[in-house]
């Protein structure tokens, strides 16, 4: 379901059900921010409500995709009004974020988005926010545009 776009453009905050609660409490910040028909999500991992991950790299990508579903949701958004995705990655080859990444993430665009491609910037890292975390998601949408 696609939200109506807000008449205001006030900053309205969410918090994801769950282990977005817990990031609130433990680390002060928000898991989504809406202005008007945008919506800004933070980064987003394949961790679960107790924030564990997956051993396989597939489910983690997968589960990640999941929790910015769920985030959207949250503030009223889906995949489908996606426009712009960043993606952090501990890399798997040397000279690039690899393959087995890649194929993965491009599965998904396809299953969440059908034909629509938003804009994409992969960036590989040494490390990122939670130990065993090998990957993060961060998305804008604006509400509307997959209509």
């Amino acid at each position: 379901m696609t939200a109506t776009p807000s008449t205001t453009s006030r900053p309205e905050f969410f918090v994801t059900p769950g282990y977005g609660d817990t990031l609130l409490a433990d680390l002060r910040y928000s898991q989504a921010v809406r202005t008007g028909d945008r919506v800004e999500i933070s980064g987003q991992g394949g961790w679960d409500d107790d924030f564990t991950f997956p051993e396989a790299l597939e489910d983690e990508i997968v589960r990640a995709f999941d929790n910015v579903e769920r985030t959207l949701a949250t503030a009223g958004a889906t995949w489908r009004d996606v426009i712009a995705v960043n993606s952090y990655h501990l890399p798997t080859a040397a000279d690039s974020i690899g393959e087995d990444h890649n194929r993965v993430m491009v599965e998904q665009f396809r299953r969440r988005m059908g034909d629509r491609a938003p804009i994409w910037t992969q960036v590989g890292m040494s490390a990122l926010g939670a130990p065993g975390m090998r990957v993060e998601i961060r998305v804008t949408a604006v509400l509307g545009h997959g209509d």
